[in-house]
Order: C-alpha cells, then sequence, then structure tokens
C-alpha cells in the first residue's frame, strides 16, 4: 500500500555556470554589508555562499545582477531562511539560503523562464 502526501513542489533552481556576485547588501543594524556571491537561483530565492551568514529570519535588502542573458540588476527584500556556518557541513560551502520577499512579478517570471530554458 503506498501512500501520498501533499508535499509543495519546489522551484526549479538552477546553478549557474558564473556565479553572481552581489553587490549590495543591506541590513539595519550593526553590520552595514556582507559579502557573497550566489550560485544557484529560484524566482523564489537564491543561495549565498559567505563565510559570514546571517541568522534565520533576519530580512535584508539585496541588490545582484540578473543572469545572463538576462539584463540589467534587482534590488529586493530577502528572508534568511536557512545558514550552513564556515566549517560545518563540508564538502559543502558555508552561507544562507535566502527567500525574495517582494521580488517583482516580472522578474520572477523572467527568472523562472531562465531556469527553463537551462535545462
Amino acid at each position: 500500500m503506498t501512500q501520498t502526501t501533499n508535499r509543495p513542489v519546489g522551484d526549479l533552481r538552477r546553478g549557474l555556470r558564473a556565479p553572481l556576485i552581489i553587490q549590495k547588501i543591506h541590513l539595519h543594524g550593526e553590520r552595514p554589508t556582507i559579502f557573497g556571491y550566489s550560485k544557484n537561483i529560484s524566482r523564489s530565492g537564491m543561495f549565498i555562499a559567505t563565510t559570514n551568514p546571517i541568522e534565520p529570519g533576519q530580512r535584508i535588502e539585496l541588490e545582484f545582477q540578473l543572469p545572463a542573458p538576462l539584463t540589467g540588476s534587482v534590488r529586493c527584500l530577502c528572508e534568511v531562511v536557512w545558514k550552513r556556518p564556515f566549517g560545518s557541513h563540508l564538502p559543502f560551502e558555508a552561507g544562507m539560503g535566502m527567500k525574495f520577499i517582494n521580488m517583482p512579478e516580472e522578474i520572477s517570471d523572467q527568472l523562472d523562464s531562465w531556469v527553463r530554458d537551462q535545462n
């Protein structure tokens, strides 16, 4: 007997050929910026590799270039949904999973199309 579950279907993600450099991250608090880069992206979020990830639940303003051949940059509010501290979970990189909060729908649709075109 098999049991079916109603698990949510995750967005398709695509590993990037060249990492996206995170241009600006604006935090409200002690640390005004953080350095990182993204290695995968979807319409709902991205992974940012960084040696000093932010705590889950914190929200930040993020600005980054869209992956080629898309053009331009986007700025949106994001929430940290998980983090992987430096030195843990080897061989994986330290970083954090970000959920886009107010990504413009047009950009979300472009990212979704871009991911599907890469497969």
